[in-house]
């Protein structure tokens, strides 16, 4: 990894900073994006990386600048936790589909012709336990966490074969913002056995040495993610079981 050139998207905190830290600990040069431009900067500043703020799905040019012309690795970090059901307005839907989902496609749209040329390229996208399984109370992040999970599914399938290295990051709760700002839904069923940020970088590091797609933080996914397809009613009605038992919080 020592002078690969590497974007992060979301990484003005919670596990797009821990991505970018543990990054440049392996002697990375990184390129911090954010909305919040104070953010990536401090990030940035402390890292030695270079802050390319801005919505992530318009990013690849300036960061490939910032890296003086080449990009080894991408993290399609940022993300959207979008609460409410189908009555969800439209512009809740269309945020949650164009953040979690199309700012990915569009990366990889600007990315792919270069590294297919040269055999190489490492795209990681953090998809999320939800794109493995789902999270109650939450549909537009459930179903376009999915929709992560089949493009980067796609992505490997495809490119596999030519050089191109592709991650999906799957944790269920994690200490950031996100989990707070999904409140009694999260304290349910992701704060329980939620890990540190540094723990999901650590995953990821340890997916990529041993050439895996799949990044589960928390192992336990496996094996839910086992029963979802294998004794899907059972697991269904254990999800059921949650919906209710956060009804009744409410």
């Amino acid at each position: 990894m020592h002078d690969a050139g590497v974007v992060v998207t979301g990484a003005g905190g919670g596990i797009g900073a821990a991505l970018a830290r543990r990054f440049a600990a392996e002697g990375a040069r990184v390129v911090i994006n954010d909305l919040d431009a104070d953010k990536a900067k401090a990030v940035a500043e402390e890292i030695g990386g270079t802050a390319v703020p801005g919505d992530a799905s318009g990013i690849v040019g300036d960061a490939r600048e910032a890296l003086g012309g080449r990009i080894d690795v991408y993290c399609a970090n940022a993300g959207l936790a979008s609460p409410g059901g189908p009555n969800a307005g439209e512009d809740v839907w269309a945020a949650a589909w164009d953040v979690n989902v199309m700012a990915h496609v569009r990366a990889a749209r600007e990315l792919l012709p270069e590294w297919l040329e040269r055999g190489a390229g490492r795209f990681i996208s953090t998809v999320s336990a939800a794109g493995l399984l789902t999270m109650i109370g939450a549909a537009p992040y459930s179903v376009t966490k999915h929709g992560a999970l089949a493009f980067a599914e796609w992505l490997s399938l495809t490119y596999r074969h030519r050089g191109i290295d592709v991650h999906a990051i799957c944790p269920q709760g994690v200490r950031t913002d996100m989990l707070t700002e999904a409140g009694s839904a999260g304290e349910i069923v992701l704060a329980p056995t939620a890990i540190e940020p540094e723990q999901v970088a650590d995953a990821l590091f340890d997916a990529m040495a041993e050439g895996r797609f799949l990044v589960l933080p928390h192992p336990e996914v496996a094996g839910y993610y086992e029963s979802r397809v294998t004794e899907n009613d059972r697991w269904l009605s254990g999800m059921n079981y949650l919906q209710q038992k956060w009804e009744a919080t409410r």
